[in-house]
């Protein structure tokens, strides 16, 4: 091709990519878009999607139970990771739709935006927004079976990732195919729905295993908010099998979340409805120093809060100051109250129930609620039912208010010594401890802190590492228990402080993610009870103020060898006794005999070993530190190191013979 043909060519190329015609696009059919696209419809394809899909499908039964329908309600995790759910409602409809010429429980499973809960005629109150989560599911899922009983006779459809495999056709007998092999789990029903369904691998691609303890929370919650319907789950990989049925409501679950904490009065519960809206709220105090809050909408938990929780904080707020100034505990020109001052031993769950299609949330995962109507209602609601509380019950009132009171002056007295301990920038690495050997990056996505236990650990660590990218700040000794003190006795513990100076990102209202200055956080101590403990302490104080590095996935603990084995010049690591079982077989055929020393300090290694076995990215193993139930770690923190000794003991108790301690 000469210069001038090859030029021309060019130029007909960049023209057509300059070009946008219809040609270029894509219309995705169906469900297609889900498969493209799954993060926009269920949030994430890791676990917490697999465990949203759960939830999706359970929350189409228990719409049927709002409706007033469905009295029970079944989920059975199988033993290939498949999962059924069963409700005894009305079923989902058969009849065919003229419009698509298809049966309605088609149209339902393979097209979004489809189902009952746009007409209100059907659903006045469910989970569902959009129409999409059955057939998102679908769309997600290898195979999925849904089973219809409607006056007496059973119906099937089968699909194949969203699409369908079969028509709909009525059941003869039983047979072999995909999730309707036979259960001892499975109930007959007379009406109802059957969902089975085996999500793909190709779209969950971290695995299909889900937790039987994270599905039984968000059943358990359910129980709670649906009075008087009955929830029985199954679970055919250990024979599990659980099951709840509460009349309590929301205040019994307020008293479950303060179970082991000691509390200051009974749960207030509040409760108004009109022709479409109706808003609860339950509250109740305890003399610890974090809040835990809920909010629901029709069922589903909204974990970034919105426009019911907004309002409810604002009359929280607004009826204990009221109070205090109509008893005279605050005077004409005194600081008032602030939000911040009434959340500390909060414990609290707000419950809306509205139309299903008025419903505002953002995005399909539902985890804020967007009606701003919502906010002045659930304000006027509490703040109207809190002020006749509290002169109903002035005792409580002013436990209460004491209560705020307390947090008010500690939040001043925090302020005061935070600026006093780390004034002049520090917090913005002006003035880094004289103890960290800092990395040479400045790029946090690179960059990487180990908090080593010891001054020898520490030392170690320091002739051991990788200068370039990784940091070493070595703890003295044992830190402060955080979840028994103030924020103003924290910031006085030396340790504490320089590990808050140390990454950079402030603490409480000068918090500022932005400025976390490494995006791997690794605790690293010795594999013993005192390693242990550190652990725990430095994990306490991380979740209760710095719970961002959680969140956002940036702690790990490090996993040094337990065992090292050596046979003549040959050394290998073993991280557990598992593992130091299969290296020994593996020199059965040598002449030597094999010596085996336990690390029961790091000190024990030199630097090349230290580097070798714990911080080589190339070899080390890192315990990656997630919430994945928030309310589940909040108990658990609270037990075992609050004040409460007899919620401790019964643990330990519990769980003693599963304890592997090395002393």
């Amino acid at each position: 091709m000469d210069k001038h043909s090859s030029k021309k060519s060019k130029d007909i190329n960049r023209t057509t990519q300059n070009q946008y015609t219809a040609d270029q696009i894509v219309v995705l059919e169906g469900l297609e878009p889900v498969r493209k696209r799954p993060a926009m419809y269920i949030g994430s394809t890791s676990i917490l999607g697999v465990h949203h899909c759960i939830t999706e499908i359970i929350d189409n039964s228990v719409d049927e139970a709002l409706a007033g329908f469905a009295k029970n309600i079944w989920i059975i995790i199988r033993k290939d990771n498949s999962v059924t759910v069963i409700d005894d409602g009305r079923g989902i409809p058969l009849d065919v739709i003229p419009k698509y010429k298809a049966s309605a429980l088609e149209i339902v499973m393979t097209k979004l935006h489809a189902g009952g809960k746009f007409d209100s005629r059907s659903y006045k109150v469910s989970g569902g927004l959009h129409g999409v989560g059955a057939s998102v599911v679908n769309a997600l899922s290898q195979w999925m079976r849904v089973e219809v009983v409607r006056d007496g006779k059973t119906y099937y459809q089968e699909y194949e990732k969203g699409s369908p495999k079969t028509s709909v056709e009525q059941v003869k007998k039983e047979t072999n195919k995909p999730g309707s092999l036979p259960s001892a789990f499975l109930p007959k029903i007379s009406s109802g729905t059957r969902s089975s369904f085996f999500l793909d691998k190709e779209i969950f691609k971290e695995g299909i295993t889900c937790q039987f303890d994270i599905v039984r929370k968000q059943v358990k919650e359910r129980a709670y908010l649906v009075s008087s319907l009955y929830f029985h789950m199954y679970d055919e990989r250990d024979d599990r099998e659980e099951h709840f049925y509460f009349e309590g409501g929301i205040a019994s679950l307020v008293e479950a979340y303060n179970r082991n904490k000691q509390t200051l009065h009974p749960p207030i519960f509040i409760c108004k409805k009109d022709d479409l809206v109706e808003i609860q709220a339950a509250i109740q105090y305890n003399d610890g120093f974090s809040e835990n809050v809920e909010s629901f909408v029709n069922v589903i938990n909204t974990i970034e809060g919105g426009s019911h929780l907004t309002g409810f904080r604002m009359a929280l707020t607004r009826s204990i100051n009221d109070y205090a100034k109509k008893i005279g505990a605050v005077k004409n020109g005194e600081e008032s109250i602030i939000g911040e001052d009434t959340r500390e031993g909060l414990t609290a769950v707000v419950y809306v129930k509205m139309p299903s299609q008025n419903l505002q949330f953002e995005g399909q995962t539902k985890t804020k609620l967007g009606n701003t109507e919502i906010q002045p209602l659930t304000q006027s609601i509490v703040n109207e039912a809190l002020d006749v509380y509290f002169e109903e019950h002035p005792q409580d009132a002013r436990k209460i208010i004491e209560k705020a009171f307390l947090a008010s002056k500690a939040r001043l007295a925090a302020k005061a010594a935070k600026d006093a301990i780390i004034r002049k920038g520090a917090l913005e690495g002006a003035s880094l401890p004289g103890k960290l050997a800092d990395c040479q990056s400045r790029d946090p996505s690179e960059s990487e802190i180990y908090i080593v236990e010891g001054d020898s650990a520490g030392g170690s660590a320091k002739q051991g590492r990788d200068r370039k990218f990784q940091a070493i700040l070595p703890l003295r000794g044992k830190i402060l228990n955080t979840e028994r003190a103030r924020l103003d006795r924290i910031l006085e513990f030396t340790e504490i402080k320089d590990l808050v100076i140390a990454l950079g990102m402030g603490i409480a209202e000068s918090l500022n993610p932005e400025k976390l200055r490494y995006h791997r956080i690794i605790i690293m101590t010795d594999a013993d009870v005192d390693g242990e403990h550190i652990r725990t302490l430095l994990l306490t104080f991380l979740y209760r103020h710095l719970p961002y590095v959680i969140q956002k996935g940036h702690l790990y603990i490090a996993q040094p060898p337990l065992f090292k084995i050596q046979s003549g010049k040959e050394i290998k690591y073993a991280y557990s006794e598992s593992e130091k079982v299969l290296i020994l077989k593996s020199m059965q055929n040598l002449k030597a005999v094999p010596s085996i020393q336990r690390y029961k300090g790091l000190g024990e290694m030199n630097p090349e070993q230290l580097w070798e076995t714990t911080m080589n990215p190339q070899n080390r193993l890192l315990k990656h530190v997630t919430i994945e139930d928030a309310t589940y770690a909040n108990e658990v923190f609270s037990m075992l190191m609050g004040d409460e000794v007899l919620p401790r003991k019964r643990f330990i108790q519990t769980h003693a013979k599963s304890a592997n301690l090395d002393l």
